[in-house]
């Protein structure tokens, strides 16, 4: 019996250094581990702001074809409105009809550039500025044949500066849905631009005409 515990003794003897021994080396995690996760997480947080400012850029247009868009939108409501006149007040069938031409024509064109405005983050003026206004309540208060010679005087000024602007934004925009929209509508704007020419010289030259008797005694 003395035998069997003094073996028993010694087995828990060299036992217990080894279990003391195996829990010291059992350490918990240290917190370092944690330590890459935080990193983790602030390097995915840099993408994230990259996409942001893309998206915030995203449909705007540089300065240049901003103010096209914008002067485009009121030409083409300054006709609108102008070429309403014409319809009803212009003493020419030719008039008349070209008033037409460009209610219907400017109408259309000022419907489509609504919409592309509208993808491009640009806000269009709701109204005409003090200039076209300005000049329709002038020809609002014209009638006849001096309605007829001031209103295509002034259709063959605006189509003049409407080739240009449309033509050069055509070659040299940089937006390719706005530039597109541009060399689409041009060919338009040229036929307008010759009709205005050729009407504008049927109605100016009968006045001019009208006046030459008067001229031809002085120099005589």
């Amino acid at each position: 019996m003395n035998r069997l515990f003094i073996v028993a003794g010694l087995t828990c003897g060299l036992a217990s250094p080894a279990i003391i021994s195996a829990q010291s080396t059992a350490k918990p995690p240290s917190s370092s581990t944690s330590k890459p996760a935080a990193g983790q997480e602030q390097g995915t947080a840099k993408p994230a702001t990259g996409q942001t400012q893309s998206k915030s850029a995203a449909g705007t247009l540089p300065a240049t074809e901003t103010t096209f868009v914008k002067e485009a939108a009121m030409g083409g409501m300054a006709e609108v409105e102008m070429g309403q006149l014409a319809s009803t007040k212009a003493q020419s069938a030719d008039v008349k009809q070209f008033g037409q031409r460009m209610v219907d024509d400017h109408g259309k064109a000022n419907n489509e550039l609504k919409s592309l405005a509208s993808q491009k983050n640009v806000t269009l003026p709701a109204e005409l500025d003090a200039k076209h206004k300005g000049l329709r309540d002038k020809l609002e208060k014209m009638s006849g044949a001096e309605f007829d010679r001031a209103y295509m005087a002034e259709m063959v000024a605006d189509h003049n500066k409407d080739v240009s602007s449309f033509s050069r934004e055509a070659k040299t925009g940089k937006d390719p849905e706005l530039k597109a929209w541009a060399a689409k509508t041009l060919p338009t704007l040229q036929e307008h631009q010759k009709m205005a020419r050729e009407i504008n010289s049927k109605v100016g030259g009968a006045a001019k005409t009208s006046a030459a008797p008067k001229a031809e005694p002085k120099k005589q």
